[in-house]
């Protein structure tokens, strides 16, 4: 059986051959987005991004050629495009049908240093050497925070417990905020908590894998307090291993903000006490589920995340000084959540608005008393569950028109003087962020809350600009704080190039290593104490397996780090010689170098 895709500019090739003859057969697999069969086939169901197209009667040895095109003017851009996870169902019959390598290909990795510098990400503040330097195999310390970076280096099998002395002291520094003094026969550190001592030894942990330090003092302090990383567990369920690997490279270079989005059209993954039958019935996609196998190459993939161990990630984040934000995503990429409680919808809407991602009906209606029934349930348990006091609401791509063809909508509509949908969406968001608050939590939300003529959502919501800067320079100045997150520079499940045989997403841009510090979080001053910081973010449509991840994030994680901690944006040719002295982070992660 042999199974051959290739791109030929807006069209995905594929030739099927078999090693015998197949009658009435149907191709049926995963894709980016929605994509339908223009030759070889006919189109016969399309699930948002899975497609099943039935063939015709296949002969032995005989090539069969299938021409794809995505829909909605995508363009496909490299291997992580072509047909995941195919197959034939010949009746009752699975024939899984073989497919190329997946994944990143290793990327240029830089090999120059900056003379002068740390080998440290993010560099420090402030650096004053002395002449003298020490060999050492690490540091022998009491203290809480830096058994906790050594705990994190035995983990990652990198040098840090050793028996160079290292006293810590409380000072009167910010949060965060450390100094170093490293002597010939001892270090001295300063902070005045936690946080502090803590990075302080991230800092040593760094300076100790040459196993050379040189003497001198530093004295650093971070540019933001919000220094995130965001991981989308709904599209593909990674192992609560894999969660912890995350955090702790993001502790190594001082990330402190882990957004876990566990809620979208594909699955809910929290084990929530309130609806079971949520995560029951969403927990796997493939044959036999609730939702077919979208962004899957298994017949059937999935998972969830209990509270226990959903207490046992936030327990390991906070001990590498990290919060967890938790995601519940409405009122649209509500799929599944829609798929469990129909009743979540106008059963007399006749709207036709479909997502980007090629979904009908994956948006909930305000005007349905169940909405909130579910919502506001969902919302007091899992803020309840995390200790942040932070809860994340979504509210990203809905679909244009949305809630017009529901009599129910209209009504609620006439009755606040509401007009289009988005002034709804922003009523909707405004009244569950007052739960969110009643709750004893902040409310969080994608750029798209700020929306509707009554201002949006309000409530002291902060709102996480992605498209680019210029939706979350908008809601600065109409009074929001905002974490900068522009897809076109730190979205880290973009493609790195256009070469075809990367892989990787590319709706926003090639995002490449320079890239992640080629722009300022804040770009007009008068805006400066409404930024709260920089979180960079990684959607799951084309992962598969958890290893995956790892090129993607890696070294361009890097960036995501400077921008969070330095105060100004360095000179590109000075980041890459930093990035040079990284290569033993991508070895503990297993990331090859181009």
């Amino acid at each position: 059986m042999q199974f051959n895709c290739h791109i030929d500019g807006s069209h995905i090739i594929c030739d099927l051959t078999t090693n015998y003859d197949i009658s009435k057969p149907v191709l049926a697999f995963a894709a980016m987005a929605p994509i339908k069969a223009i030759e070889g086939g006919l189109t016969i169901q399309s699930i948002g991004s899975y497609c099943e197209i039935a063939l015709p009667d296949l002969t032995a040895g005989r090539a069969h050629r299938i021409v794809l095109e995505y829909d909605g003017g995508h363009k496909p851009a490299n291997r992580a495009w072509l047909p995941m996870g195919p197959h034939l169902m010949v009746g009752d019959r699975r024939i899984d049908l073989p497919v190329g390598p997946l994944g990143c290909h290793p990327q240029p990795f830089p090999t120059q240093t900056t003379d002068g510098a740390l080998p440290v990400i993010p560099q420090p503040q402030h650096w004053v050497p002395t002449a003298d330097t020490i060999l050492t195999n690490g540091f022998a310390a009491t203290d809480p925070a830096l058994r906790a970076v050594g705990s994190l280096a035995d983990r990652r099998g990198l040098r840090f417990v050793g028996d160079l002395p290292v006293t810590v002291e409380t000072a009167d520094l910010p949060t965060d905020a450390y100094e170093i003094d490293i002597q010939p026969t001892a270090i001295t550190i300063k902070a005045s908590g936690y946080g502090g001592s803590f990075y302080a030894g991230i800092t040593l942990l760094h300076l100790a894998q040459g196993g050379t330090l040189p003497c001198g003092t530093i004295k650093d302090a971070p540019r933001f307090d919000w220094r995130g990383q965001h991981l989308d567990t709904a599209r593909h369920y990674y192992a609560p291993e894999t969660l912890t690997r995350l955090l702790d490279l993001m502790a190594l270079y001082k990330l402190n903000r882990f957004h876990w989005h566990f809620a979208d059209d594909e699955a809910f993954r929290l084990e929530v006490e309130c609806f079971p039958e949520l995560w029951q019935q969403t927990a796997h996609r493939g044959q036999g589920h609730l939702l077919p196998a979208l962004f899957s190459d298994s017949a059937s993939a999935g998972g969830t995340y209990s509270k226990a161990t959903a207490k046992q990630i936030i327990a390991h984040a906070a001990e590498l000084n990290i919060e967890v934000l938790p995601e519940i995503e409405v009122p649209a990429h509500a799929l599944a959540l829609i798929r469990v409680f129909p009743d979540l919808k106008d059963p007399s809407d006749n709207g036709a608005e479909t997502s980007v991602q090629g979904y009908r009906d994956n948006v909930i209606n305000p005007a349905m008393a169940r909405t909130w029934d579910v919502t506001e349930a969902l919302a007091k348990e899992v803020g309840a569950l995390f200790p942040f006091g932070h809860l994340h609401l979504g509210c990203d791509e809905l679909p244009p028109d949305t809630w017009m063809g529901s009599p129910k909508a209209r009504a609620l509509m006439a009755e606040h003087d509401l007009d289009t949908t988005d002034d709804l969406q922003g009523w909707m968001m405004e009244r569950l962020a007052k739960t969110v608050l009643s709750n004893g939590q902040r409310p969080c939300a994608w750029e798209e809350a700020a929306k509707g003529k009554n201002g949006g959502i309000g409530n002291g919501t902060i709102l996480f600009s992605w498209t680019g800067q210029g939706p979350g320079v908008d809601a600065a100045r109409a009074g929001y704080d905002v974490v900068m997150s522009p897809a076109q520079h730190i979205y880290l499940d973009m493609a790195h190039t256009s070469d075809p045989d990367d892989w990787g997403a590319s709706w926003a841009a090639f995002v490449n290593l320079s890239d992640t510090v080629n722009w300022d979080p804040i770009p007009d001053p008068d805006i400066a104490d409404r930024i709260l910081g920089v979180e960079g973010t990684f959607w799951s449509e084309f992962t598969t397996q958890d290893d995956q991840i790892w090129p993607m994030l890696l070294p361009r994680i890097c960036g995501v780090a400077v921008q969070a901690w330095h105060q100004t944006r360095p000179e590109t040719d000075a980041f890459l010689g930093w990035v040079a002295t990284q290569s033993w982070v991508l070895d503990a992660y297993g990331v090859a170098r181009a």
